[in-house]
């Protein structure tokens, strides 16, 4: 087996939420998006050269037809005329609304670069990355990350080390993939819901209060704006025609669950993407209670502690 290049990327978690695409068909976002890069968790992607392009997940051969972009602007970018197959793993469930798909291609983007022997900025990768997916663009930086609507690539705000008290609570409600893509969701909610065009202009208010927020590391307002947002975006995704909804009993109930102990004193602030899965910022001195209070709601829910996490890391496999 020809050498190749193993490379680890973590998802992106959007606090302020990418939802929709500009118009013009290049995959950039209508809609500001701030993120953090989630440690704890991640994408393993080993990439080869090899005759023609191919992707498996978890030992699956993918679809060609969603990578093929991805790969001609590849080596259109690089300057190559190689092919690339990847093999990649996750250690959380895909295509289940909790940004598989940033980690994944940010792990292509990067491994494929590598193993092509060039170096790309950061800017470039992220720019690379959006081809596939745009929640990727964050994705290629750890940390805290801005993507700013109608943008090619993102920038990194602040690393991993700003915010080391801040916890993620990833609350896995099923395993099952999602019933609607986000791409099929996000183009529904833009044809059909009579609420998309408020959507975008609210989104962009709460950017700024949020990037103050976050400057302060104050977790309470932060998460009145990141609150606001997942609200805002599920209302415009149940609002299209015909309407779609992610969430399931476990999944309010987590909702229902945090407001409680918000009422009581801890800070426990949830936000949710396109999916059933709830995601609980925190502190860390708050984290094993509210890990105890979600057990107590539903023992089936499965659990995964974040951290603001690191940019992709990549090492040489000689097998």
């Amino acid at each position: 087996m020809s050498p190749g290049v193993l490379c680890r990327a973590s998802p992106s978690l959007a606090l302020i939420k990418y939802w929709g695409k500009s118009r013009g068909g290049e995959n950039r976002p209508a809609t500001p998006s701030l993120a953090v890069t989630l440690g704890g968790v991640g994408t393993e992607t080993v990439v080869r050269e090899a005759e023609g392009d191919e992707v498996y997940l978890d030992g699956t051969l993918q679809e060609g037809s969603r990578f093929a972009p991805f790969f001609d602007r590849l080596r259109r970018v690089l300057g190559v005329t190689m092919h690339f197959r990847a093999e990649s793993r996750n250690d959380f469930p895909s295509a289940a609304g909790l940004a598989s798909s940033s980690s994944g291609f940010a792990a292509l983007a990067v491994g494929c670069s590598r193993l092509a022997g060039r170096e790309l900025s950061p800017d470039r990768l992220s720019d690379l990355a959006r081809t596939g997916s745009a929640s990727a663009a964050r994705s290629v930086f750890g940390g805290f990350v801005l993507f700013p609507a109608g943008a090619r690539s993102a920038r990194a705000l602040h690393g991993p080390e700003f915010w080391p008290e801040l916890r993620i609570l990833v609350a896995v409600v099923t395993r099952a993939p999602k019933p609607v893509s986000s791409r099929q969701a996000m183009e529904r909610t833009r044809a059909g819901s009579p609420y998309y065009r408020q959507w975008l202009r609210s989104s962009a208010a709460l950017l700024a209060p949020a990037l103050e927020a976050l400057r302060r590391r104050d977790l309470e307002r932060l998460g009145e704006a990141v609150l606001l947002s997942y609200s805002r975006m599920h209302a415009s995704i149940l609002s299209a025609d015909p309407p779609i909804l992610y969430w399931l009993p476990s999944t309010v109930g987590v909702i229902q669950e945090c407001r409680r102990l918000r009422g009581e004193g801890i800070g426990a602030w949830e936000t949710i993407d396109a999916g059933p899965q709830v995601k609980v910022l925190c502190l860390e001195r708050d984290l094993e209670v509210i890990r105890r209070r979600l057990q107590a709601l539903d023992p089936s829910i499965e659990l995964l502690e974040c951290y603001p996490g690191p940019a992709p890391r990549c090492e040489v496999r000689q097998s």
